[in-house]
């Protein structure tokens, strides 16, 4: 395509120049518009204004009318949604129009094309240039790219017999496809069509498809997660740990207690080399061009938008200057959870999946599917808990490798080869995953990873659980709060902050640990919060990092709203507001009003109506502000489903409808059915997350978020039974 002249963009909007590039621009886009629309229709295109910003579909006048009105978006640089093509630097934002599947589909033609232009562009001399020095399985990608020249039928232009293959094979994976299903309509494809070049089987096509180095490693590991059979114990015939057996056994074979040399293994780790899957990243010059985003393309104005704005990518770099000399160099965050694959509750199963964000790239691609990486595939039917770490070896030992001994990998952009070196930066995860992968117990007396050997916590003797208050401890030294004995514990609270544990004081804390694993064996002493040392510290810069492991805003937003929603809607089964957490407040000497009172009626005890209790009229209010609420598309699910109005519940919802409801409806329904103060505290803690999960931030918004968060805690501990308090 010919270079487009943009300079018009930058001129003012009643300017012939700035109306004559709108008009140029939009016959560019209504040429190139590729919406399905019936024979008399006027076609749609996504509108770049910067109020829409290619959200909206509209026909060419309307379009012409917004970007009159409200400017042409400076920050759509390359017009890929409007002809132009997706280039280095750009981004392939989706809309409310696409299809997932479908841009995948797309984007992965273009990548697979881009390759064979970058790597077939050249002379044989600079293609033998490159493949020198590269190991057997680049050189056997570069080989099947050359075999990828192939037409798929003559004068085929769109599909070479590569590219439709491995499109072909991705739509069966994300449709579920049985293998023989796949099968057997490639047999059918290849009679219907004898010209076209097309795999026969699904073992032909698989081939192809593994032979790009994207395959993955089977590991048998020991049903009870004691241990991997790998490196020098993999030919054992039997767990070193707890003298299970490697295979499944029969009856006949469990009676006898002879194990066979062979047989199906209990469990299996599938496990991605990471690589491989870096270097294919590299040589695709688009690919490879946005893998320094974060160095060229970032802005850097002192606010955050993207991690390498935060203090711990500044801090890393500051620890290891020689690893932030080269911005190819690749920063990663690891996060895993578990779910259920047969799509059923009745079925107790779960596997963990363990995935790898790219954090070089923008921030609108490091969290979409096809740049993440699939690093390894946890087996059922339980959660590995603790022993995670034994599954993590072969992807520790990796990131090792990538450190300390580096790769060689091709720059398609640069066209050179170099050494490339990986982190691994942080963690991500829900609550008891944080403690599967930092080893720290989030249950029982120190359960906050935070507040650490300070934490205040309480067993509950009637509720039969532990509670966590003390919040005043963070709050500033001359805090009239920090006097308050009774709107609080009882208590003048004189503790300092607490103080987050480094990686240094961590290593002191577990010198002498030794990491027991399996279902067999007991994890860590009593009353000692670790329970293991996480395999993690074997990386040599993980001890060095200032922010190890992250929470999941989504899953404590998701657990907030439940304990909102239960307790002032008196959801039995889900309020803190009950008969135990009365008596709580009773044995704790605290709150008078709400203890339980005898009554001279055989033995019965009257309960008062809390401040944060609805009537049956402000339920009905306070459900029929969520049930009648309507969203724009793509905003929220239809969370009026969740709500059973003559029950007076909510239930059902998902994350992002909790995260919706927590930012924007809770504060509306709250308003009119509650005392001011329950009503503000409420309000206040929404609009802390809606600050927090803003794009743009400044450092000088996350201190006042920090404080605000510890004054909503206290004002929680005041209101709220101890059960509801946060920690």
């Amino acid at each position: 395509m010919a270079i487009i002249n943009k300079d018009w963009i930058d001129a003012p909007q009643n300017a012939e120049e700035y109306i004559k590039g709108v008009e140029n621009f939009l016959e560019l886009a209504v040429l190139n518009s590729t919406m399905d629309v019936e024979e008399d229709d006027e076609p749609e295109i996504l509108c770049p204004c910067t109020k829409c910003v290619n959200r909206f579909w509209f026909t060419r006048e309307v379009v012409f009318d917004h970007l009159i009105a409200h400017r042409f978006n400076k920050r759509y640089k390359v017009w890929n949604f409007h002809g132009e093509g997706l280039t280095a630097g750009s981004s392939s934002r989706g809309s409310g129009h696409q299809c997932d599947n479908q841009n995948t589909l797309d984007n992965m033609g273009e990548m697979i094309n881009d390759i064979l232009r970058d790597v077939m562009g050249g002379s044989t001399s600079e293609a033998e240039g490159i493949h020198k020095g590269l190991d057997e399985s680049a050189k056997k990608f570069f080989k099947l790219l050359e075999d990828a020249k192939e037409e798929l039928y003559p004068r085929c232009k769109k599909f070479s017999v590569l590219s439709y293959t491995v499109q072909f094979y991705l739509l069966k994976c994300l449709n579920g496809w049985s293998n023989s299903s796949f099968d057997e309509l490639m047999k059918l494809q290849c009679a219907a069509f004898p010209s076209a070049k097309l795999p026969t089987s699904f073992h032909h096509a698989k081939k192809m498809v593994k032979n790009l180095g994207l395959d993955y490693k089977r590991i048998d590991a020991c049903p009870n997660d004691c241990m991997l059979y790998w490196k020098e114990r993999a030919n054992d015939k039997s767990c070193h740990v707890c003298k299970a057996s490697r295979w499944k056994l029969n009856e006949k074979q469990k009676e006898e207690g002879a194990l066979p040399d062979e047989g199906v293994p209990a469990k299996v780790l599938r496990y991605f080399p990471l690589k491989p899957r870096l270097q294919r990243l590299f040589m695709c010059s688009k690919t490879a061009e946005l893998m320094t985003w974060h160095e060229t393309d970032r802005k850097k104005d002192d606010k955050l938008r993207h991690p390498a704005d935060g203090q711990a990518w500044k801090n890393f770099d500051i620890a290891h200057p020689q690893f932030a000399s080269d911005c190819r160099n690749v920063r990663l965050g690891l996060t895993t959870d578990g779910f259920n694959p047969f799509r059923t509750m009745s079925v107790s199963y779960s596997i963990w999946p363990v995935v790898l964000s790219i954090y070089n790239l923008p921030p609108w691609l490091y969290n979409k599917s096809e740049y993440n990486i699939m690093s390894l595939i946890i087996p059922g039917p339980s959660s590995p808990g603790y022993d995670i770490d034994v599954y993590l070896q072969p992807l520790i030992e990796e990131l090792k490798e990538l450190w300390e001994v580096r790769v060689d990998i091709y720059d398609a952009v640069k066209d050179e080869k170099f050494s490339l070196r990986a982190a691994l930066l942080w963690t991500i995860s829900d609550f008891p995953a944080y403690a599967m992968l930092s080893g720290w117990s989030t249950k029982g007396e120190f359960a906050c990873p935070n507040c650490n050997h300070k934490t205040w916590s309480k067993y509950l003797k009637y509720s039969k659980k532990m509670c966590y208050m003390g919040h005043r401890s963070s709050l500033k030294e001359n805090h009239p709060w920090r006097r308050n004995k009774r709107a609080f514990d009882g208590n003048v609270e004189t503790r300092p902050p607490p103080t987050r544990l480094s990686g240094f004081d961590v290593l002191k804390d577990l010198e002498g640990f030794e990491n027991k694993f399996g279902k067999t064996q007991k994890k860590g002493r009593k009353k000692f919060p670790w329970k293991k040392k996480s395999i993690f510290f074997e990386l040599p810069y993980w001890e060095t990092n200032t922010l190890r492991h992250n929470l999941n805003v989504m899953h404590i937003e998701k657990n907030i709203c439940d304990s909102v929603l239960g307790t002032l809607l008196d959801i039995p089964g889900k309020t803190k507001d009950h008969v135990a957490a009365r008596f709580d407040l009773q044995d704790m000497g605290i709150r008078n009003e709400l203890h339980p009172k005898r009554t001279n009626n055989r033995g019965k005890r009257l309960y008062s109506k809390a401040c944060f209790s609805l009537s049956s009229n402000e339920k009905d209010l306070f459900c029929s502000v969520i049930k009648s609420a309507k969203f724009p598309d793509g905003c929220a699910s239809n969370i009026s489903r969740c709500v059973q109005y003559h029950e007076r519940k909510a239930t059902g919802y998902k994350s992002h409808d909790a995260h919706f409801m927590l930012h924007y409806l809770l504060q509306v329904a709250v308003k009119n059915t509650l005392p001011k103060q329950v009503a503000s505290t409420l309000i206040r803690l929404g609009s802390f997350f809606r600050g927090l999960c803003r794009k743009v931030l400044k450092p000088k918004d996350l201190d006042d978020l920090e404080s605000e968060i510890i004054e909503i805690l206290c004002l929680l501990e005041k209101i709220f039974p101890p059960p509801v308090s946060l920690t």
